[in-house]
């Protein structure tokens, strides 16, 4: 994958999204853009598994389960999978410090920089760290 400004949800940003909650217009925008462009906007694997953590520590509820919810959102025609390699796994324990020691958001950051694309995201501690340079994010 090419520096073409695509994108990949936070799992947050994901979320929000298929609850129709507000983001930035400027979040609103590029993920537009993309599907127009027929980039799409990317969605890791990761997100499956930090939905059912937040599941099971009763931060998010929902009628559908974790993996239901996932494969429906991830169905969607502007949404496309993202790797998940074994090196993105690996390079998420040894990415520029400091980052927070969240597994999930160190996973997407590496896949973010692996794929040369932004991040979208409303976590402060991954919009600092794209303001030290280390990874391209968007607020939303």
């Amino acid at each position: 994958m090419t520096d073409r400004g695509q994108y990949i949800l936070d799992t947050c940003a994901a979320i929000w999204i298929s609850e129709g909650s507000y983001l930035e217009p400027e979040a609103i925008a590029a993920i537009d853009h993309a599907t127009l462009a027929g980039d799409g906007v990317l969605l890791s694997p990761i997100t499956a598994w930090e939905r059912a953590l937040l599941m099971a520590k009763g931060k998010v509820t929902s009628p559908m389960s974790a993996i239901d919810w996932f494969e429906g959102f991830a169905g969607r025609p502007e949404i496309k999978l993202a790797p998940l390699s074994p090196k993105i796994l690996t390079d998420a324990w040894f990415l520029p410090e400091p980052l927070h020691r969240d597994p999930a958001d160190r996973i997407l950051v590496a896949t973010a920089r692996a794929l040369r694309v932004t991040i979208i995201t409303r976590d402060s501690a991954i919009l600092a760290y794209a303001a030290r340079g280390h990874v391209r994010a968007l607020r939303c």
